[in-house]
């Protein structure tokens, strides 16, 4: 039982570093990431698609490439605002894309 916990915990921590950090917490990375890849895509599924780049993510050991995607904005927004890796004296951190 106590080796299902242990893998379910560490399970559970490699995706937490994998997904985006929650309001108000950043994770931290001392190496800054990779040149962005460059990405073709094809024709937009319908004129109301925006594109949205495909970005680096950390998984706690690694720089992982996240694709790109077409999506619909939400009601009353039209532009997606990219996200970025920002630097400051504690290392790289994720900053979200947004719609505006």
């Amino acid at each position: 039982m106590r080796h299902a916990l242990a893998v379910t915990t560490l399970t559970a921590l490699a995706l937490a570093a994998a997904l985006p950090a929650a309001a108000g917490t950043r994770i931290y990375v001392q190496v800054g990431p990779p040149v962005a890849v460059v990405e073709t895509h094809v024709v937009a599924p319908s004129p109301a698609h925006v594109w949205i780049a495909g970005y680096h993510t950390w998984n706690g050991a690694a720089y992982v490439w996240v694709p790109g995607r077409w999506a619909v904005p939400p009601t009353h927004r039209h532009a997606w605002v990219t996200g970025h890796w920002a630097h400051n004296h504690h290392g790289y951190y994720w900053v979200d894309g947004h719609w505006r």
